[in-house]
């Protein structure tokens, strides 16, 4: 019987590594009740050993423990969840700069913002639809500072693009041509805010990214 408890417990201490409070709360259950029915049933003329049982409560301390902990880092969560959804909602209507490759065009401006000059030289900026097909290409120069390039959501020929979200890529050259990463953000007017499954989330026209994305208050200009 003693090792139906061990391996309640050892179950128990699985699942409170893979933080399932619910499923470590049953195991726990499981874990009172073998160890209950062991010293019910034991042989009295051969008594568990009192260094086994001693073992077997501390390890049932340990689980105890483990659940209030988790019950204690899941309160904490919440609270941090909700402080950011206010902190969310504040930038309703305040324009943001996010690292995402999602460009927001939103009453025909979209930005992208780009590092200054490093080991990448140029950078190479794409605007594609959902289709995937290229709406705007264009080659930028970076400086000595922190730049931005500005899109009117017109396509090479002039036609206008409607709002919404458009993907974006940039690639990076270095002085002799050679690829080179290069990170950059996008900007857009914040248009709303919502926490779904314990997710905060900024919308910016078409765009949802999440709050941990934001990079720049100001917008980056």
């Amino acid at each position: 019987m003693s090792g139906s408890v061990t391996n309640a417990l050892a179950a128990s201490g699985r699942t409170a590594s893979n933080g399932s409070g619910t499923r470590l709360s049953g195991d726990l259950d499981t874990f009172l009740k073998l160890l209950t029915t062991q010293l019910r049933n034991q042989d009295p003329t051969s008594p568990m050993d009192a260094n086994q049982l001693t073992q077997q409560l501390v390890q049932f301390s340990t689980v105890e423990q483990q659940i209030n902990t988790n019950n204690t880092l899941q309160q904490l969560l919440a609270l941090q969840q909700s402080s950011q959804l206010g902190e969310a909602a504040a930038l309703v209507g305040r324009r943001v700069a996010v690292e995402s490759d999602r460009l927001p065009l939103q009453s025909g401006q979209a930005q992208v913002n780009l590092p200054a000059a490093g080991a990448a030289r140029t950078a190479r900026i794409e605007v594609r639809d959902a289709n995937n097909i290229l709406v705007r290409a264009s080659d930028v120069t970076l400086g000595a500072n922190a730049s931005r390039w500005n899109w009117d959501g017109k396509t090479a020929n002039g036609t206008q693009k409607p709002d919404g979200t458009y993907r974006v890529t940039v690639s990076g050259r270095d002085s002799n041509g050679a690829a080179v990463p290069l990170t950059f953000s996008v900007t857009g007017q914040v248009t709303g805010a919502v926490r779904d499954a314990g997710v905060v989330t900024l919308r910016m026209g078409g765009l949802n990214v999440g709050y941990d994305r934001l990079r720049d208050l100001g917008g980056a200009g």
